[in-house]
């Protein structure tokens, strides 16, 4: 038996046994979270979320995890419950459900966000999508789960209370404490203390801003700031934020309404969040938005523009506006653009040259760090060490963050005298009861990445040969021979990415050179191996990534065609 059976085999028994958490994604990275707990030979899947890929993966959006451990036991698979609607949490469900086929629970608005996604894959009527109320219960045996209202930077946040026969765990989700969240409840501490007296468990718990001191901040302390800063500006205002953050989109109507301006949405994210939004009963006090066509009509001093594109995506509203090829709004020398977000780790570089792009044409850019006008969605230390007193938890695991942030958030927790706390990656199968809680396997947990309109292993084939052809070009080569194995004419060559289209002399006289190395290693090969196609072409394809990184200090991804006449 392989390792990796060997160690589903352990994760199996132990969830047949006792109590196990799994993460597949979120655990040791910010995003693609996909958590699993297993308990009488039944799993629980919380949240299916996606990351949005850089540069380093040439014609890919977006990631997600590969459920594959959970998709071959899917008839084990009670349910899967959505914590709130942020992509990273619900993002992967219309590419990964097909593969799960199991019901989904969620809150309202998360609901309504996801139905929209369903409809748009075509799956919204295979989907078994079920609604649950704001601290409703959910029974999926033997799994019993509540949820527990919190506040982060999207409606609906939710902490679940998972209740088994062998503990109860809370799942925290995305979080933090804002004593004014101005877009829904606060968060329910009853809930969560009278979860503390009850002897919990474990909490699995958010570690995005874990080296962060003190508060997250509140976003009634951002509407106040946008209100006054918005206020002194004469020109055309744009603000940038992330779509999803209902309560920061309100406060930017009411700083456009406090300022006797009008505010647009200017992105199809934005209008499908604000209409999911008023469908659930938010955003009631503030008038229709006017559309993008509607603003031109409008004096500068008269517009206010919410803006999608505050991360630098390629698409996004911004970021056409900034390159001046939107074809409804443009900004110019004396407007002024509010990043009221921050940026994502890994987004610096599209969101740096964004903004100055904007600088370039005059347009004075704001950011987090020259006014505060935006706050996380993610727990201080304070407000991580206000959690563990209300819980009081046997043990903290933490979740959502990169190693670095996992181990810290471990100190932190034995810091506050937490009496264990255990860091899981993805892949490890940790057992939570019965005995001493400690991570027994590990199991796969790769990524997936989509691709055009299919899904591929990350570090598959496909993405591996893309990715060489990003760094060292590639060469295709036609060899013609006869029946004896000798070259009927001048091999073919085509190179791409290595030498100038334009014709220049060198890389034509270079572009000889290997031709030549072709002929003559095929002309050097031993009778009886020219006979065989296949020593051809590894001989004609060593020669020219030989011959390449010599004059050209590259190795490309080589194709080799070899035809007989």
């Amino acid at each position: 038996m392989s390792g990796a059976d060997d160690s589903f085999s352990e994760a199996l028994a132990a969830a047949a046994e006792g109590l196990v958490y799994l993460p597949l994604g979120g655990a040791g990275e910010i995003g693609m979270n996909l958590y699993l707990y297993g308990c009488a030979g039944k799993w629980l899947m919380v949240d299916l979320g996606i990351s949005f890929a850089g540069e380093t993966v040439p014609g890919v959006d977006i990631y997600m995890p590969d459920p594959g451990f959970i998709v071959s036991r899917r008839e084990d698979l009670v349910g899967l419950v959505l914590t709130h609607a942020h992509e990273d949490h619900l993002g992967a469900v219309p590419y990964l459900w097909p593969k799960l086929r199991c019901p989904i629970y969620a809150t309202p608005f998360a609901a309504g966000m996801l139905r929209s996604k369903l409809i748009e894959a075509g799956i919204e009527d295979e989907v078994a999508l079920n609604e649950v109320p704001l601290g409703g219960r959910i029974e999926l045996a033997p799994f019993s789960v509540e949820l527990i209202t919190l506040t982060h930077s999207i409606p609906e946040p939710n902490a679940l209370a998972i209740r088994t026969p062998f503990g109860t765990v809370l799942h925290t989700g995305d979080w933090k404490i804002d004593p004014e969240p101005l877009i829904g409840e606060v968060t329910d501490e009853d809930a969560l203390k009278d979860l503390g007296a009850e002897g919990p468990l474990a909490m699995i718990c958010d570690s995005t801003n874990v080296f962060v001191d003190g508060e997250a901040g509140s976003e009634s302390d951002v509407r106040a700031k946008l209100i006054e800063l918005i206020g002194g500006y004469e020109n055309r205002v744009a603000v940038a934020c992330f779509a999803s953050n209902v309560a920061r989109v309100e406060s930017i109507a009411a700083a456009a309404a406090a300022n006797g301006r009008h505010a647009a949405l200017v992105g199809r994210s934005l209008w499908r969040v604000s209409e999911v939004a008023r469908e659930c009963g938010y955003l009631k006090d503030v008038p229709p938005f006017l559309t993008e066509h509607d603003v031109g009509h409008l004096p500068p001093e008269e517009v206010l523009l919410i803006c999608t594109g505050s991360q630098g995506e390629p698409g996004a509203a911004l970021t056409r506006i900034a390159a001046g090829d939107h074809p409804n709004v443009v900004l110019a020398a004396g407007d002024v653009v509010l990043f009221s977000s921050r940026i994502i780790p890994g987004n610096e570089k599209p969101v740096l040259g964004l903004q100055n792009q904007l600088a370039g044409r005059g347009v004075e850019v704001i950011t987090n760090l020259d006014q505060p006008i935006h706050v996380s969605g993610h727990p201080a230390r304070g407000d991580l060490a206000r959690m563990y007193q209300w819980v009081r938890p046997s043990v903290v695991v933490p979740m959502h963050g990169e190693t670095r942030h996992l181990i810290e958030h471990a100190a932190f927790a034995r810091a506050c005298q937490v009496p264990e706390a255990i860091v899981a990656t993805n892949g490890d199968v940790l057992r939570l009861a019965p005995g001493n809680v400690e991570v027994i396997a590990e199991v796969p947990s790769g990524r997936l990445a989509l691709d055009g309109n299919r899904l591929v292993p990350l570090e598959g084939d496909v993405l591996r040969a893309r990715r060489r052809m990003m760094s060292n070009g590639t060469a295709v080569a036609t060899v013609v021979l006869d029946g004896a194995g000798r070259l009927m004419g001048t091999p073919r060559l085509s190179v791409h990415g290595l030498f100038d289209a334009t014709g220049d002399e060198e890389d034509a006289e270079a572009l000889d050179h290997v031709i030549g190395a072709i002929a003559d290693a095929v002309d050097g090969m031993p009778g009886p191996k020219r006979l065989d196609d296949e020593a051809v072409a590894q001989k004609v394809r060593l020669t020219v990534r030989r011959t390449l990184k010599r004059i050209r200090g590259k190795r490309p991804l080589t194709e080799v065609h070899v035809v007989r006449v």
